[in-house]
């Protein structure tokens, strides 16, 4: 998890990042499960204590094996050629994320990435989290805001609720 980091001192970190008018609003939760094999469980993300966005392994990790199947059979692969295995996950994972389909891991995989890049590149990501993340953001302004409203609306719908949820938050008004 991000270079052995605690989710203690991640989660201080992306609360760092909270727009203020967010800050008390919007919370980061990663609960694990010592009785999984693997010892992961889910994140989720909470607006006025009510759960907005799950990432549970179990629920991603099933859907990835049913896309993995689909894509097989639609590209009539036999189940037992493993030859092509890493290819199929790989399109079989991407398609679960553009889902909006998340596993624990990848809500580490998108906090690290966000962190390690600059807002504007996390404004622009094509990987939700990321770019939820970024709408909440301090360093991202109600003239920001205002540039990517046409954009926003091409967006995933938790996506567009975050950007609602900002802009609401900063007194901007968002019409269609």
């Amino acid at each position: 998890m991000l270079g052995n980091q605690q989710w203690s001192k991640v989660k201080k970190k992306l609360d760092n990042f909270k727009c203020d008018s967010l800050k008390e609003r919007v919370q980061f939760t990663v609960t694990n499960y010592r009785r999984a094999h693997d010892q992961l469980g889910r994140a989720f993300i909470t607006v006025d204590k009510k759960e907005v966005l799950n990432m549970c392994t179990i629920t991603s990790e099933i859907a990835l094996n049913r896309r993995e199947y689909e894509i097989k059979r639609e590209k009539q692969i036999p189940y037992t050629d493993w030859s092509q295995n890493r290819i199929i996950w790989e399109e079989a994972h991407d398609w679960v994320l553009e889902e909006g389909i998340f596993a624990q891991y990848d809500f580490f995989d998108a906090v690290d990435e966000y962190f390690q890049q600059p807002i504007d590149e996390s404004l622009k990501s094509s990987n939700m989290l990321i770019k939820i993340f970024a709408l909440i953001d301090r360093r991202v302004g109600k003239r920001t805001l205002e540039k990517i409203k046409e954009s926003i609306l091409s967006e995933n719908e938790i996506v567009q609720f975050f950007y609602k949820l900002r802009c609401e938050a900063e007194g901007l008004r968002i019409s269609r």
